[in-house]
């Protein structure tokens, strides 16, 4: 089983209140081949909500307590990411999930690039908090951008 980000399978629950389709994984949910999931839902933001970006490092460090994640306006919703992460690391292991496939970007489900915490639109190497999380314990994380690279 594919778990993969809500918005990817055109579920509009973004910070602005879009998706982000992708036909590939919208088919995989329609054969019952992936399930959806949104860590930022599961950690209590609701939709739309202010963009927020990771301030001092990446995922990794937001779960050692060297940075944070920090809302456009100044306020600290790290525990709130990270609360997420933990939910979406439940459901995986409960669904045995082989692979994730996360929003690639974003300050939970970024798995190789995430903005760097100034809200001017620039890029970073490095994960989300729930992408690190989930490679913390092992699971196979990968971007829409990747998948396109993989076979399902």
């Amino acid at each position: 089983m594919i778990l993969v980000s809500s918005c990817l399978a055109g579920l509009e629950v973004r910070y602005n209140g879009t998706h982000s389709l992708n036909n590939k994984i919208s088919k995989l949910v329609e054969e019952n081949k992936a399930v959806t999931i949104c860590p930022e839902l599961l950690g209590g933001f609701s939709t739309p909500r202010e963009p927020a970006e990771i301030v001092g490092g990446e995922g990794e460090d937001v779960l050692d307590g060297r940075a944070k994640v920090v809302e456009k306006s100044g306020k600290d919703v790290t525990e709130l990411y990270i609360k997420g992460a933990y939910a979406t690391l439940e459901k995986a292991i409960k669904i045995n999930a082989t692979t994730v496939v996360l929003k690639e970007s974003s300050p939970s489900c970024g798995s190789s690039m995430i903005y760097n915490g100034n809200f001017k639109g620039e890029k970073i190497v490095g994960n989300g908090v729930t992408s690190a999380l989930l490679k913390r314990n092992g699971f196979q994380v990968i971007s829409e951008e990747q998948l396109a690279e993989d076979n399902f």
